[in-house]
């Protein structure tokens, strides 16, 4: 039986679906879109019930993969303020958030230059700049992480703080309307009330829960890459319904009655479906490491990464390749700017850029040939 979430999250899909291609080309910031996950309750979706999780991310995501990234990050958002031994504040901006339909986002891009703390009375000053920081120009709050000393320390301020600046320079490829441009802060005052904490030392037992974040975004992401050619699958397959012609060499009168067309879907399809099956494993791993909570050992987060590499690695292959060949099976008509069949392959292509999939593939070859687990990092 259906969750009252899940028949939310096919509401919204199918709002998104509606005008997924005007909104798309249009790009700008995703306000309306937020509003539209706020108003369908998605914002509020428990975060500790993982299947769950994964199930409406991938209704939204398969309609759009902007909207999808957003809500995939925002859940992960709310579910980090548990790790950092302040349950009170935890569950009291849990609270907020379902009374007021707060959306999280996050200043944490690991490549970027960090930002800096300095202590004042009461609490910090924060300045700096970061790029990528997906959905912090539509956030009501962000989880931000900075340096104080040779400490990474990780806090909570408002999405219009004084001094915090959104630099919407974000015009790329695809993924439009996922507000992943940089953010400036100038002397954003961070009272001391809401510091979550500062990252442990490598000696320090709650160091592999602490790092359990990178393995969750990574692991969103490649749900968000299924669900993408979930969807382009969809939408071809209603257009070759609909419009394709039969080729005249197929001997056949109707496209949907040709053997290439019919054997490309099915090895598509096929392919979707593992790739979605490894992201279901992954994500059955990183439910039960974080189960463990601060009882995590180092050896349980490896092998969960590792389940989470793997799943990464083919499903950004099988993204990319589905959303390319759906071309091959709607023909030349199908190029038309008007059907926006396009947006699937951008999409794909600038979220498999995140991070090269080859190094986590490289991560399941080396503990193959080792029995090495992939490192601690920002990406693993």
């Amino acid at each position: 039986m259906s969750t009252q979430w899940e028949e939310a999250a096919r509401e919204v899909a199918s709002a998104l679906a509606a005008d997924a291609v005007e909104r798309e080309v249009k790009g700008g910031e995703p306000r309306a879109e937020v509003d539209l996950l706020r108003a369908h309750g998605l914002l509020t979706v428990p975060v500790g019930d993982w299947p769950l999780v994964h199930r409406v991310l991938a209704e939204v995501a398969a309609a759009d993969a902007s909207v999808g990234h957003l809500l995939g990050y925002h859940y992960l958002h709310v579910w980090r303020l548990g790790l950092f031994g302040r349950p009170e504040y935890a569950d009291e901006a849990r609270r907020a958030t379902a009374e007021h339909g707060w959306f999280w986002a996050g200043v944490a891009n690991p490549r970027d230059d960090a930002l800096v703390m300095s202590e004042v009375d009461g609490g910090y000053l924060v300045s700096g700049r970061k790029m990528f920081a997906t959905g912090a120009s539509v956030a009501d709050r962000l989880v931000v992480s900075a340096v104080h000393g040779a400490r990474k320390v990780t806090f909570v301020c408002p999405g219009d703080a004084p001094g915090l600046r959104p630099l919407g320079d974000w015009d790329n490829l695809g993924q439009r309307l996922s507000a992943s441009g940089g953010v400036e802060f100038t002397d954003v005052f961070v009272p001391e009330h809401d510091i979550l904490g500062a990252q442990p030392d490598p000696a320090d037992p709650r160091y592999p829960m602490a790092n359990l974040p990178a393995l969750a975004f990574q692991l969103v992401l490649s749900r968000v890459l299924t669900a993408t050619a979930r969807g382009a699958l969809a939408t071809a397959a209603e257009y070759t319904r609909r419009f394709t012609r039969a080729w005249p060499a197929s001997g056949v009168e109707k496209a949907v009655d040709d053997p290439h067309t019919l054997a490309v879907y099915g090895v598509l399809t096929a392919r979707t479906d593992a790739a979605d099956l490894l992201v279901d494993r992954a994500a059955a791993a990183f439910a039960a490491a974080d189960a463990e909570g601060p009882a995590l050992t180092p050896e349980q987060r490896g092998a969960t990464g590792l389940a989470i590499a793997s799943a990464k690695a083919l499903a950004s292959e099988v993204a990319l390749e589905v959303t390319g060949r759906v071309f091959e099976l709607t023909g030349a008509r199908a190029t038309a700017n008007r059907y926006g069949l396009d947006r699937f392959w951008r999409n794909a292509r600038t979220l498999t850029l995140h991070d090269p999939a080859v190094y986590k593939a490289a991560e399941v070859g080396r503990h193959l040939l080792t029995g090495e687990l992939p490192p601690v990092t920002g990406y693993s």
